[in-house]
């Protein structure tokens, strides 16, 4: 009887899982089914490129694997019975499953805040990014744009359009004392000084109060913007908040140490939607992608569950445009063009390994 393996998603994590599965020794009746709303793997750590201009669209895509055994099926999932051990699609097609992994990715995090999700623009997927896109590039001169939140997506974006449009104003609205409040004061004030020498005004702080068309609110005061982007924090994707399983305050799915849920042992969670001791990031669901396509081994060849080492982080790269960029590996701090270098050259070893 033919069993069939369902990954929801083709993001880090749903791909690096599709891969060691179709590069291991596979029982002869398994079938593995990707969905994915786009036909091509995309390049999430990347679309503040996109969005500002410096990089073009298929710059950030990446052929899905081509395998006889791999089913590739697009389209946008409305709903996962884990009772009935099915997926809907938005076509009404039911895909039934004997194991899946739910790989959805985040979504923004408005914080309650009325009218941010409806006015303002997103980095968080390639069709939101697009349209971010659009907008900023056509903003006219001397403009003016409001970037909320400090994280490591409202920094790159800032700088990287900060490159693309010398002409625009852009302010960072950060409610901390500092934007990337979790990196060391040393990367903390070399990317303060590289925005201070480009005119990116940073406000600390801030209190987003409130958003209408084209007017940011800061502590109830109006302020007026060609366009506002949300980078201000993110959330699991409404289906998997949307499960009856146990889940931590960010929506995220709380699993065993194998990946799964304890009440559903055939439903594992990858990346952005599980709930996991480290900050979602790509580098995170590659490498529990890597410990569940074992553990899929397992259930498949009726083998023992094997031991799981915790995940080793590499570190986290980030950019100021082109040229200059910041970076943690381990407790060394990284600044100037050697980690913009660095990040560069992971990227490229990505999308050659890929490709």
């Amino acid at each position: 009887m033919s069993r069939n393996i369902v990954i929801l998603g083709g993001g880090y994590g749903g791909l690096r899982i599709s891969q060691r599965l179709l590069s291991s020794e596979l029982p002869h009746n398994i079938q593995l089914t990707m969905i994915d709303r786009q036909p091509y793997h995309c390049l999430k750590t990347e679309y503040y490129a996109l969005a500002a201009g410096t990089e073009s669209d298929t710059a950030l895509r990446v052929p899905f694997p081509e395998d006889s055994r791999l089913n590739l099926k697009y389209g946008e999932i409305t709903d996962i019975n884990l009772d009935k051990k099915q997926v809907l699609l938005n076509d009404h097609e039911v895909i039934e499953y004997d194991f899946v992994i739910i790989g959805l990715g985040c979504e923004d995090k408005y914080h309650g805040v009325p009218g941010a999700p409806e006015h303002t623009y997103s980095i968080q997927n390639m069709e939101g990014t697009r349209e971010t896109y659009k907008a900023l590039n056509n903003v006219k001169a001397n403009g003016t744009i409001s970037i909320v939140g400090g994280g490591l997506s409202g920094v790159e974006l800032a700088s990287e359009l900060r490159e693309s449009r010398s002409d625009l104003n852009i302010t960072i609205y950060d409610r901390g004392e500092s934007i990337l409040g979790p990196f060391p004061e040393k990367l903390r004030e070399y990317v303060r000084e590289w925005f201070e020498e480009h005119e990116v005004k940073l406000c600390h702080h801030a209190n987003i109060t409130k958003v209408e068309p084209n007017t940011l609110y800061n502590h109830d005061k109006p302020i007026e913007s060609d366009v506002i982007v949300w980078t201000a924090g993110i959330q699991a994707n409404r289906l998997v908040r949307e499960l009856p399983v146990e889940k931590d305050h960010m929506g995220r799915v709380v699993l065993t140490e194998h990946h799964y849920i304890k009440a559903f042992p055939e439903v594992f969670v990858v990346g952005d939607c599980a709930s996991l001791p480290h900050a979602p990031s790509a580098q995170l669901a590659e490498g529990q992608g890597d410990q569940i396509a074992l553990v899929l081994q397992a259930f498949l060849n009726e083998q023992p569950l094997p031991e799981l080492p915790q995940i080793k982080l590499k570190g986290v790269l980030g950019s100021l445009g082109k040229k200059h960029g910041f970076g943690l590996m381990g407790n060394a701090s990284l600044i100037g063009r050697v980690p913009r270098v660095l990040k560069s050259g992971v990227l490229w070893m990505y999308k050659h390994h890929l490709g």
